[in-house]
């Protein structure tokens, strides 16, 4: 995926000299910038990185905040919009044994983001998303234990289900600019920030 080859070229740009949390910061601060211009790809990025960090500082979203700057934590709000946002279709899930290499267009996630793009897409009445989520819970209680990022699928699931249809209504816009794709291709959405 372009995103990891952009950010590994941004990771040598940055000075060798600087602290470790400051180049996180550097680095995290490129990232949300072109998140917010429109690449949802990058969006996942930091998706990823504020739940690295979180189990990396034992759950303290003030710390993972200190780290990230003020104003840049990607919360449940930006998790939702890029999950919405990700074509189910695109995602390279591997079968056991298989040992081919994903297309070039396919989206390699970490487990807990598929299973959190099949919930967003499912509670928005896509029938294969609900399917595949039916299947990947299956294996959950399987991984839960070798997979720290596990709980983070579990926050995003029971957040959803609290803003969902039960708790006043669906969901219907987000906060979030939101207008290309990891590819750059056609706008998603967008809408301002708050």
């Amino acid at each position: 995926m372009r995103i990891d080859v952009l950010v590994s070229d941004w990771k040598a740009g940055l000075s060798s000299e600087l602290p470790v949390e400051e180049r996180e910061r550097e680095l995290y601060g490129q990232a949300w910038e072109a998140y917010l211009a429109g690449d949802y790809g990058f969006g996942l990025w930091c998706w990823h990185e504020c739940d690295r960090l979180t189990n990396d500082l034992r759950g303290s979203i003030r710390e993972v905040t200190r780290v990230v700057g003020p104003g840049r934590y990607f919360g449940f709000s930006h998790r939702k919009a890029v999950a919405l946002a990700v074509p189910i279709e695109r995602i390279y899930r591997p079968r056991k044994g298989d040992m081919s290499t994903p297309r070039t267009d396919a989206f390699v996630l970490p487990h807990y983001q598929v299973l959190c793009v099949y919930l967003a897409h499912a509670e928005a009445g896509d029938p294969k998303a609900k399917a595949l989520l039916g299947i990947a819970l299956g294996e959950l209680e399987d991984r839960r234990r070798a997979d720290p990022f596990l709980r983070h699928f579990e926050t995003f699931r029971d957040l959803f289900a609290r803003t969902g249809p039960a708790a006043g209504g669906p969901h219907t816009g987000s906060t979030v600019p939101l207008t290309g794709t990891a590819q750059g291709t056609a706008p998603v959405r967008r809408s301002s920030a708050k």
